[in-house]
C-alpha cells in the first residue's frame, strides 16, 4: 500500500497560482462569516490506499502454503493477492507490471518467490503487514519457463526456454555455478532440441534425483551428484505436467493428446500404463481418438484407500461448447465437475507438507478466470466450500456504486438478517480450509456500507466496516419485469440491446431504508424495507411522458399542457391519465403515422410477485415513447422519505412523483423552471407572456424581486409557465420549424460527456465553453444539442428559508443543471399523516438561485455555525404492519429560526465541474467562491463530514484529489493520485464521510482509499497479519526396517553440491541481482509518522534481540566448549595420574 507525498496548501491562503480565487462577498457577508470558526486544517488530510476487495483481475498463477494455510494468486498485470482466513487479505504489486507466471512458497518461512514473464524472480517478505520485495534477480540471456522449490530447501531450480536449468540460492538470491545443460540431459544421439523445460521436481524419496520434463515429450531423471542422466523416458506427444507417487517409484505425465502415461522409474523403455480419461475406446483395440490436452495432473495417495488422480482438460473434441471441467479419478469412479469459467490453475490441499508421505488430500482449490472454487474431496458428491471472501463483486458487471460511512447502527444487522435467508444450500459443512493469518487489532468507530448496482439489474449491499467486506443482501430488480425467453421474443420498444435491466443511478436513505434506483431502460423503482414477506398481485405502475420542447411535433394544445405540474389524487394512477394528454386515442400504443407512442421500454410482470423479507417494490415509474422516439436516459435521481417524493431528470426536463399517493406532481422541461430569467440562448421561441420576475443569479446580484412574486404556483394565474393558447400555437409552429433529428437510442452512459471534454481540453477549446457541456448520455450528440440542451444533473431535497421574514424553513427541491444553474422548487407538504395521504403536495417555482461554471454535481446545506445539515428523513417503520401497530413516524432535523443579528442562518453549498460556491440564505448572496480547476473538470464531488470538521472532496479528470474547507472553501489537499485511464473509474469513484473513498480499479476489484490523516496513522494496526508462528509438522517416521536397510528417504547436502566452493560462481552476465526495498533498510526508510516510529522501535528491538540471541548462543557454545575441554583434560589427567613414564 502506497502512501503519497502530499502537496498541502497553507491554511488561509487562496490558491492564486492555480487560478483559484475567492469572490469578494458583501460586507455583511464577511461580518457574518467571521463568526464561523473552521476546525478543518490541512494536517487532517493524507492520502493513501487501504485495502483492495474482489476477485484478482486476470489471474495467471497460484500457490498455497500448507502449514501457514495462506493462498497466493498472481495476475497478468503483475499483482499479487494473498488470502488467509475471512477478513485477512493483502494486495501488492510488482513494479514492472509483467505477468506472474509462477509462485512458490517457502513453506512456513513467511516468504514467497514469484517468477514473472519478463524473466525476473523476486523474493517477497510476508512477515510484515505490507509485504515487500527482499531480493530480485533478472535473467538477461534466458527465458524462464518453470520453477521448483523443494520443501525445506533454500535452492530454487529455474528451468528456461532453452532447456537449461539454473539454481538460485533464495537466501542471497545469487546463482550457483551448477547448471544442468539440455544437451547433457538428453541423448547424445538426439539431433533435435527438446524444447523448453515444462516440469522440474525431485524424487520424493531421493533428493539427489531430479525429474526434468521437456516440452517435446522427453523426461529425464537426473542424478545431481554424478551430474548425469540416470534414465530417459520418451513419448511421442508433448508433455504439459508431471506428478510423482509419494513412494518415488512411479510418476504420471499428462500429454497434449489427452492421454496420461504412468512410468516406473526403472523401466524407461515404455510406459507402465497409458489411459485416455475422456477418450472413446474403440472395440477393435485401436488407439483411442485424440482428445484435448490435459493441462495439469496431480497424483495424491491416501493411507486407507485408493489414490486420487485429479486433472483439468482432456475432453473429447466432439464436446464443442462444453464448459471447462475438472476430473477427479478415485479408484474406479470418475467425476467430471463442470466449472462456470475456464480453469487457470488448480492445487490439491493435503494433510502433510512432506512429499514422501501419504498425501491424504482433503480439498482442491480451483482458480478460474473469474472465480475461486474450493472442492471438498472428503464428502460424497464433492460439494464446494462456501467462499467467505468478497469475490462475487463482478458476478454481474458493476454499473454504479455508492459508499456510506457512519450509517445508522441498526441498518447492517437488519440487512444481514434478511440476507442470511438468501444463502444457497448444498455447501460443504466443513470450515473454509484457507485459514491462515490474524485479524488486525485496530478498529474504526463507525460502520460503513457499500451498495453496488449491476448490469443484470441486481443490487448488492455490503458491510465494509473495519477494512473488511461482506455481502449482506442481494436485491433483484428485474423481477418486476417480464423476461423474454429468447432474442426472437425481445420487445421492439427496448432501447438497449444488452442488459436492459442494468442499474444506472442509486439513491438510498439509510435512516428510512427507502431505496430508489434508475435503470438504463428509462425506469425508476422505489423500494421500501420490510421484515415480512408479502405477495403483490399487481405492481403499482406509473407511466410518465417526458418530451423536449425542441423536438415536439404534436398538436398546439399539447404544448400548453406539457408543463402542467400538479395532478389531482386518484387521476394519476393509470397510464392514460398520469399526464395530461392531447391525443384523442391515448390508449393506443401507436400514433396515426405508425410510430410507437405512449409505450414503455419494458413489459411489466403480469403474474403475482412474491416478495421475500427485505426490499419490496413500492412503485414502478416508466418513461414512455413519444411519437416514435424512445425516452431519454435518466441522468439524475433523488428520493426523500420525509416528503414521500422522488425526483428524476434527463435531457428533456424533470419529474417529481409522490410515491405515497402514487401520483405525478411535476413534469416540466428545464426551460420552464427559469421563467423569464432564462440566461441561456436556446432555439427561437415565440414571445411569452410577461411573467413575475424570479430570483436573480448571485453573479448578477438580482434579488430585488419580492419573495411572494418569486414563488408562484405553476397552476395559479400568471405564475403558470404556459397558459396562453396563442402562445402555444406559435410555439408549436416554432417547434416544427426547428425540429431536428433526435439523438439515436443508446445505452445510458456517462462517458460521452467525459470523452467529449477530454477531447476539447486537448484541443485547447475549453476557455470559452465552460457552460456548454451537456450531460446527455448519448454517444451521438450533435453540436446543436450540445449547445442548447440543458440536462438535469443533480437534485437535493431540504428545508430552507424562502423569505427573510420567515422563521420556519419550508420543504424544497434544489435542481442542478448541466449548464451550471441551481434552481429551487418550493414544496407544500401536508403536515399530518392523514392529510398527507389525502391532499396533494403543492409545487411552486422559485427560479434560479446561483449559477456556476460547468455542470452542477453536488448541493448541500450548512447551518449558521457552518455545520453540514443532514438530509431531512423519516425514521424507518414496518410498512406491512397493521395501522394500529405502526409507530408514528417523525421528520428529523428541524431548522433553527434566524436571529436578529444574522438574518442569513443557512448556507447553500454548490459544487460544479469547475468551481464551488457558498451562498447565504435566504438573501442569496454569494459569500465564497473558488475555482477548483481551469484545465480539467471535476468528475465526482461530495460534501463530507470528518472528525475535525466538514469539507468538500473532489476527484478531477486529471487524476487530482482535492479537499476544500467549508464554508470558506480554502484548499486543504491537492494530490495527483490517479490519472483517468479508465472510464470505469469515473463511473464508480465516490467519497464518503470520515475520510473514506473507493472506486472500481478493475472489472472485478474495488480499491478503497482514505484521505484522513487519522486513518492513515492507524492503518498499520487495522491491517491483518499474514504470517503467524506455527510449528512445522514432524517428518514421517521411516519405520524400523526402512531405517535398518536404508529404504527411507535419502537426503542431499545441497549446500555442498551447489555452493560456491564446489560449483563455483555463475556467469555475471547471466543474471543481475537487484536488492529489494523490503529489507530492514527499506523498512526504515518507508516508515513514517507514529506508526513508523513504532515500527522503527520494533525493528530496533528485533535487531537488538537477534544480536543478543546470537551473543547468547556464542557464549553458550564457548561455555560448552570450555566444559568439554575441562572434562577431557580431567579424564586424561586421571588416566595417566598413577602411571610411570615407561608405562605411557
Amino acid at each position: 500500500m502506497k502512501k503519497f507525498n502530499i502537496r498541502k496548501v497553507l491554511d488561509g491562503l487562496t490558491a492564486a497560482s492555480s487560478s483559484s480565487s475567492a469572490a469578494a462577498s458583501p460586507q455583511s457577508g464577511n461580518r457574518e462569516n467571521d463568526m464561523i470558526q473552521e476546525t478543518l486544517q490541512s494536517e487532517h488530510f493524507q492520502l493513501c490506499k487501504t485495502v483492495r476487495h474482489g476477485f484478482p483481475n486476470q489471474p495467471s498463477s497460484m500457490a498455497f502454503d500448507p502449514v501457514q494455510k495462506i493462498l497466493a494468486i498472481g495476475t497478468q498485470s503483475g499483482a499479487l493477492r494473498l488470502f488467509g482466513r475471512a477478513g485477512v487479505e493483502c494486495y501488492c504489486r510488482h513494479e514492472s507490471g509483467s505477468a506472474v507466471i509462477q509462485l512458490e512458497f517457502l513453506v512456513n518461512e513467511g516468504a514467497l518467490v514469484s517468477a514473472l514473464a519478463d524473466d525476473s524472480i523476486h523474493l517477497w517478505n510476508l512477515r510484515q503487514k505490507l509485504p515487500a520485495i527482499l531480493h530480485s534477480l533478472k535473467f538477461n540471456r534466458e527465458r524462464i519457463t518453470f520453477c521448483h522449490l523443494p520443501f525445506q530447501s533454500k535452492w530454487l531450480y529455474v528451468g528456461t526456454e532453452r532447456g537449461n536449468i539454473h539454481i538460485v540460492n533464495v537466501e542471497s538470491f545469487t546463482l550457483s555455478g551448477y547448471v544442468i545443460m539440455w544437451n547433457k540431459a538428453i541423448e547424445l544421439s538426439s539431433k533435435t532440441h527438446p524444447g523448453p523445460v515444462v516440469h522440474i521436481s525431485d524424487n520424493p524419496m531421493d533428493e539427489g534425483k531430479l525429474l526434468i520434463g521437456f516440452e517435446c515429450g522427453i523426461v529425464v531423471l537426473w542424478d545431481l551428484k554424478s551430474k548425469k542422466a540416470d534414465y530417459r523416458y520418451n513419448y511421442d506427444e508433448a508433455i504439459h505436467s508431471v506428478a510423482w507417487h509419494h513412494e518415488g517409484k512411479q510418476f504420471v505425465c499428462s500429454h497434449s493428446d489427452g492421454t496420461l502415461t504412468t512410468w516406473n522409474i526403472r523401466a524407461p523403455a515404455k510406459p507402465a500404463q497409458i489411459i485416455t480419461p475422456h477418450g472413446k475406446q474403440p472395440k477393435d483395440g485401436k488407439k483411442p481418438e485424440p482428445c484435448k490436452p490435459i493441462l495439469k495432473v496431480e497424483y495424491k495417495t491416501t493411507r486407507a484407500g485408493d489414490p486420487f488422480m485429479i486433472l483439468c482438460g482432456g475432453l473429447s473434441y466432439d464436446t464443442v461448447g462444453r464448459r471447462a471441467c475438472l476430473t477427479v479419478m478415485h479408484g474406479k469412479s470418475t467425476a467430471v465437475l463442470e466449472m462456470d469459467y475456464p480453469i487457470v490453475d488448480f492445487l490439491t490441499l493435503c494433510e502433510t507438507p512432506y512429499p514422501n508421505d501419504f498425501q491424504e488430500p482433503y480439498a482442491v482449490v480451483v482458480l478460474l478466470e473469474k472465480d475461486l472454487v474450493v472442492i471438498d474431496l472428503a464428502q460424497i458428491g464433492y460439494p464446494i466450500f462456501e467462499n467467505p471472501y468478497p469475490l462475487s463483486i463482478h458476478e454481474s458487471p458493476v454499473t454504479c456504486c455508492e459508499y456510506f460511512a457512519d450509517c445508522p447502527a441498526e441498518v447492517i444487522p437488519a440487512l444481514y438478517s434478511v440476507g442470511s435467508r438468501q444463502n444457497r444450500q448444498g455447501f460443504s459443512k466443513k470450515e473454509w480450509p484457507i485459514s491462515g493469518g490474524n485479524w488486525g487489532q485496530g478498529t474504526l468507530s463507525f460502520s460503513e456500507m457499500i451498495i453496488t448496482g449491476h448490469a443484470d439489474g441486481s443490487i448488492k449491499f455490503w458491510d465494509a466496516s473495519a477494512l473488511m467486506l461482506q455481502v449482506l443482501y442481494k436485491l433483484k430488480t428485474a423481477k418486476v419485469f417480464e423476461k423474454p425467453r429468447g432474442k426472437e421474443e425481445k420487445s421492439s420498444t427496448e432501447i438497449v440491446d444488452e442488459d436492459p435491466f442494468a442499474i444506472q443511478i442509486l439513491s438510498w436513505c439509510p435512516e428510512s431504508r427507502v431505496l430508489c434506483v434508475a435503470g438504463v431502460s428509462a425506469h425508476v423503482i422505489v423500494y421500501r424495507f420490510s421484515k415480512q414477506e408479502v405477495t403483490t398481485e399487481v405492481v403499482q405502475l406509473l407511466e410518465v411522458r417526458m418530451q423536449c420542447e425542441l423536438n415536439e411535433v404534436e398538436s398546439p394544445e399539447c404544448g400548453g399542457e406539457q408543463a402542467s405540474a400538479v395532478s389531482t389524487p386518484g387521476t394519476s394512477s393509470s397510464p392514460q391519465t398520469s399526464l395530461p394528454q392531447s391525443h384523442p386515442s391515448t390508449s393506443s400504443n401507436n400514433s396515426s403515422d405508425g410510430l410507437r407512442d405512449n409505450v414503455p421500454c419494458l413489459k411489466v410482470r403480469s403474474s403475482p410477485l412474491k416478495q421475500s423479507a427485505g426490499y419490496q417494490v413500492e412503485l414502478l415509474i416508466q418513461l414512455v415513447w413519444v411519437s416514435g422516439e424512445p425516452p431519454q436516459p435518466i441522468t439524475s435521481l433523488a428520493v426523500n422519505s420525509a416528503y414521500g417524493l422522488v425526483a428524476f431528470g434527463n435531457g428533456n426536463g424533470l419529474a417529481v412523483v409522490d410515491y405515497l399517493q402514487k401520483t405525478l406532481l411535476l413534469n416540466v422541461s428545464t426551460a420552464e423552471l427559469y421563467g423569464s430569467t432564462d440566461p441561456h440562448h436556446r432555439q427561437p421561441h415565440s414571445p411569452r407572456k410577461t411573467r413575475q420576475p424570479s430570483a436573480g443569479l448571485c453573479d448578477g446580484n438580482d434579488a430585488s424581486a419580492a419573495p411572494e412574486e418569486r414563488c408562484k404556483s405553476p397552476t395559479s394565474g400568471s405564475g403558470s409557465p404556459c397558459n396562453s393558447d396563442e402562445d402555444s400555437k406559435q410555439k408549436f409552429i416554432d417547434k416544427v420549424m426547428s425540429k431536428s433529428k433526435r439523438i439515436s437510442k443508446t445505452v445510458a452512459s456517462d462517458f460521452a460527456k467525459i470523452s467529449r471534454k477530454i477531447n476539447m481540453i486537448a484541443d485547447h477549446k475549453d476557455d470559452a465553453r465552460d457552460n456548454s457541456f451537456s450531460r446527455s448520455r448519448s454517444s451521438s450528440v450533435t453540436s446543436i444539442d450540445r449547445e442548447s440542451r440543458e440536462v438535469i444533473s443533480s437534485f437535493y431535497f431540504c428545508d430552507w428559508l424562502l423569505k427573510k421574514s420567515e422563521t420556519v424553513a419550508v420543504p424544497s427541491l434544489w435542481v442542478g443543471t448541466s449548464l451550471g444553474s441551481m434552481l429551487a422548487i418550493a414544496l407544500t407538504v401536508p403536515s399530518t399523516p392523514e392529510q398527507r395521504m389525502q391532499q396533494p403536495v403543492g409545487v411552486s417555482f422559485c427560479g434560479p438561485v446561483v449559477r456556476l461554471k460547468g455542470g452542477i454535481l453536488r448541493m448541500a446545506q450548512l447551518d449558521a455555525s457552518g455545520t453540514l445539515l443532514p438530509h431531512v428523513y423519516e425514521s424507518w417503520y414496518e410498512p406491512n404492519a397493521p395501522e394500529e401497530e405502526r409507530e408514528q413516524p417523525r421528520r428529523r432535523r428541524p431548522t433553527s429560526p434566524p436571529s436578529q443579528e444574522n438574518p442569513d442562518c443557512q448556507y447553500a453549498v454548490v459544487c460544479s465541474e469547475k468551481q464551488a460556491k457558498v451562498v447565504a440564505l435566504p438573501s442569496q448572496n454569494c459569500v465564497y467562491e473558488h475555482n477548483i480547476t481551469e484545465t480539467s473538470f471535476v468528475l465526482r464531488a461530495d460534501m463530507v463530514t470528518l472528525t475535525a470538521g466538514v469539507g468538500i472532496a473532489c476527484f478531477c479528470a486529471n487524476g487530482h484529489i482535492m479537499t476544500l474547507s467549508l464554508p470558506s472553501l480554502r484548499p486543504l489537499l491537492d494530490v495527483n493520485y490517479l490519472p483517468l485511464t479508465d472510464m470505469r473509474i469515473a463511473r464508480t469513484f465516490c467519497f464518503s464521510n470520515q475520510g473514506q473513498a473507493l472506486y472500481l480499479t478493475s472489472p472485478t476489484e474495488i480499491q478503497r482509499i482514505t484521505y484522513s490523516q487519522e486513518t492513515c496513522d492507524n492503518l498499520q494496526e487495522m491491517l491483518g497479519e499474514l504470517f503467524t508462528p506455527v510449528e512445522t509438522p514432524e517428518a514421517p517416521n521411516r519405520g524400523f526396517f526402512k531405517g535398518l536397510f536404508g529404504g527411507g528417504a535419502q537426503s542431499l547436502d545441497r549446500e555442498d553440491l551447489f555452493g560456491e566452493v564446489t560449483a563455483g560462481k555463475a556467469s555475471r552476465s547471466l543474471a543481475q541481482h537487484i536488492p529489494g526495498p523490503g529489507g530492514m533498510e527499506g523498512m526504515k526508510g518507508a516508515a513514517s509518522g507514529v506508526v513508523g516510529e513504532l515500527a522503527r522501535a520494533r525493528i530496533a528491538l528485533d535487531e537488538r534481540g537477534q544480536k543478543l540471541g546470537e551473543l547468547e548462543e556464542r557464549t553458550a557454545g564457548m561455555m560448552a566448549s570450555a566444559d568439554s575441554f575441562s572434562k577431557h583434560a580431567h579424564d586424561i589427567m586421571l588416566k595417566y595420574k598413577d602411571k610411570k613414564w615407561y608405562q605411557l
